[in-house]
């Protein structure tokens, strides 16, 4: 059982009737309902509803970052959760899809300003995988999901400037 939950909702920033789009990469089909399932309850966990949470599927991590971007110019969501596998093997391929998704990811949000929660597990082994999104060991996906949402939870309001030695 994970330890290092937390016991309440107390610490999580309440954010009742915002959006959030969760995109899996089901290259790993039961890994990435197992992170959906984290991610779910994560968003719960900030006061988000069902209602207000969009699922979208896609084939593999290297597609999460156009589905992402293509999702804020469908709708206007306030949180992105990107969640997905990439286990190493025996071929480069890991480092050009691991390294890419995540600089796609970082790219969207960079860009618009809407915070993506970074779910992707990018491990050496399906058995660290495994680890990493079963919601009895690691959550990873609920941890996407709140880290994505606290981050929403960060004000935009323009802070005022000290004017010389005054505050």
């Amino acid at each position: 059982m994970k330890t290092d939950a937390p016991k309440t909702t107390a610490s999580f920033p309440s954010l009742a009737g915002r959006k959030v789009a969760l995109i899996a990469a089901d290259f790993y089909p039961q890994l990435s309902e197992q992170l959906l399932d984290g991610a779910r309850r994560g968003a719960a966990a900030c006061g988000i509803e069902p209602e207000d949470i969009t699922e979208v599927r896609v084939p593999g991590c290297f597609e999460l970052p156009v589905a992402a971007i293509r999702l804020l110019r469908r709708d206007d969501f306030d949180a992105i959760v990107a969640l997905g596998v990439v286990v190493r093997g025996d071929t480069p391929h890991f480092d050009y899809v691991a390294g890419e998704c995540a600089r796609g990811l970082m790219n969207v949000q960079m860009s618009t300003g809407v915070p993506v929660g970074f779910g992707v597990l990018t491990t050496q082994t399906l058995a660290q995988a495994e680890e990493r999104a079963d919601p009895a060991r690691l959550d990873k996906g609920f941890e996407a999901a709140v880290a994505a949402l606290t981050v929403l939870n960060i004000s935009t309001d323009p802070i005022a400037k000290a004017i010389g030695f005054r505050r």
